[in-house]
């Protein structure tokens, strides 16, 4: 895959007089790294060092931050390499997504969209999230139609499929792999211009990958979301409540700990951070019921605490 840098003005390279501003991209048989403007560059490290705060700021996710750590780290030095007129490597930069629901892998696409917006990979960043209704059709050639109209949205950012074994799961004749083959002739047609990531389940993704040679070589970055512990589920609560302007009495988070960890021993799958989400929702909902009880005098306070009475049989009603 060719990487080009569209901060602002692209420039070429010129030896013997430095680089020279084009109006123009810039093409080459190798990939090319297109340097630009010390003012527009250090802005663009700013806001990228800003985002990579970001992520670092989600609980949890040690190695997929470790590794794209490595790859915004790799893009720099190859923009750094094409300034000294050094030869750069191709980066290939279409993923693949491995985990439980609620563990991260859309926030953690959306932010790799605005990183690489940042840093020149992309020119708009946005992601557009999709799943097998969006493009698999019910008649011969809908699907390809339907799948060509969504990468069109993606274009200039992320194409993000959840579930995207789904896809495979009907066989040769199912109109799933037309939108596979969709896919992959998207993605050669604007390999400047797009980044597709495919998301699921661990197993259900390694099935998917191994049923179609052709999709491993496409897809060399491969990132795996554990699923949370309850310490790291509680500490996600604490962060949703402050976004609230919430916050849990002793005896509501013992409550939450104790229905997490009920959840994660009975289910395989509790839902991670979407379970907790839903938690909080339920007892924000069942402290308005308390407090609009006739006789009740609400002040700031009351407004802000949760109870472990609201959060006291959650599991069994959400």
């Amino acid at each position: 895959m060719k990487i080009k840098i569209w901060n602002g003005q692209e420039y070429a390279g010129n030896p013997g007089r430095g680089p020279v501003r084009t109006n123009k991209p810039v093409y080459s048989s190798q990939p090319l790294y297109i340097a630009a403007r010390p003012s527009d560059d250090q802005a663009a490290r700013r806001n990228a060092k800003e985002i990579i705060n970001e992520l670092n700021a989600l609980i949890g996710l040690k190695g997929v931050k470790k590794l794209i750590e490595e790859i915004y780290a790799f893009v720099e030095i190859q923009k750094c390499r094409q300034i000294e007129r050094l030869a750069v490597e191709p980066l290939s930069l279409h993923m693949i997504f491995k985990g439980n629901p609620g563990t991260g892998k859309t926030t953690v696409a959306r932010i790799l969209g605005k990183l690489f917006k940042e840093v020149g990979v992309l020119p708009k960043g946005h992601l557009v999230e999709v799943e097998r209704a969006d493009m698999v059709g019910e008649f011969i050639g809908h699907t390809a139609q339907k799948t060509r109209e969504q990468i069109k949205k993606a274009l200039g950012g992320i194409l993000f499929i959840d579930e995207a074994y789904s896809l495979a799961r009907g066989g040769e004749k199912d109109f799933g792999k037309e939108a596979i083959d969709a896919l992959v002739k998207g993605m050669e047609d604007h390999r400047d211009n797009l980044i597709l990531i495919l998301a699921g389940y661990q197993d259900e993704m390694d099935w998917f990958v191994e049923s179609n040679p052709g999709l491993r070589s496409r897809f060399p970055v491969h990132l795996s979301f554990p699923d949370y512990s309850s310490l790291e589920l509680l500490d996600i609560a604490d962060l949703m409540l402050k976004k609230k302007q919430y916050e849990l009495s002793s005896g509501a988070r013992e409550e939450l700990r104790f229905v997490i960890e009920k959840e994660q021993k009975c289910h395989e799958n509790s839902g991670n951070a979407r379970l907790v989400r839903n938690l909080i929702e339920r007892a924000m909902r069942r402290q308005a019921v308390r407090l609009l009880k006739p006789g009740n005098k609400m002040t700031r306070d009351d407004l802000m605490l949760l109870k472990r009475e609201d959060l006291i049989g959650e599991a069994n009603d959400i």
